[in-house]
């Protein structure tokens, strides 16, 4: 029988813009070394950090919400000046949470 992958909760925010600021450099910088430092990286770091911020302020969170609302609302976003798509940003911004939670996401651990 398998078991189920609890949810991951994150703690209730005292502060939602400042988490989006931090969200936004995180994220730029995760964008530029992955391949190349682009304009479009901060576009995309604010546009992620604004659904984030607002998802927040709205009581949400649960991290798997958190990571479907960013790929539904980033459909939206033109990614051809990008080497990034939707799903690429949401992975990316789950990984960054769970690496400042300090939650080992390596082998489903």
């Amino acid at each position: 029988m398998s078991e189920l992958i609890p949810p991951i909760t994150l703690p209730s925010t005292h502060n939602a813009q400042q988490e989006g600021k931090w969200l936004t450099g995180v994220l730029q910088q995760w964008l530029d070394e992955e391949f190349l430092p682009e304009p479009v990286n901060q576009q995309i770091a604010q546009r992620v950090a604004q659904i984030f911020v607002r998802q927040r302020m709205e009581g949400e969170n649960d991290l798997g919400s958190l990571v479907i609302a960013i790929v539904t609302e980033m459909q939206a976003f033109d990614f051809s000046k990008s080497f990034y798509g939707e799903f690429a940003i949401a992975n990316a911004v789950s990984d960054l949470l769970l690496d400042s939670l300090g939650i080992d996401r390596c082998c489903g651990q």
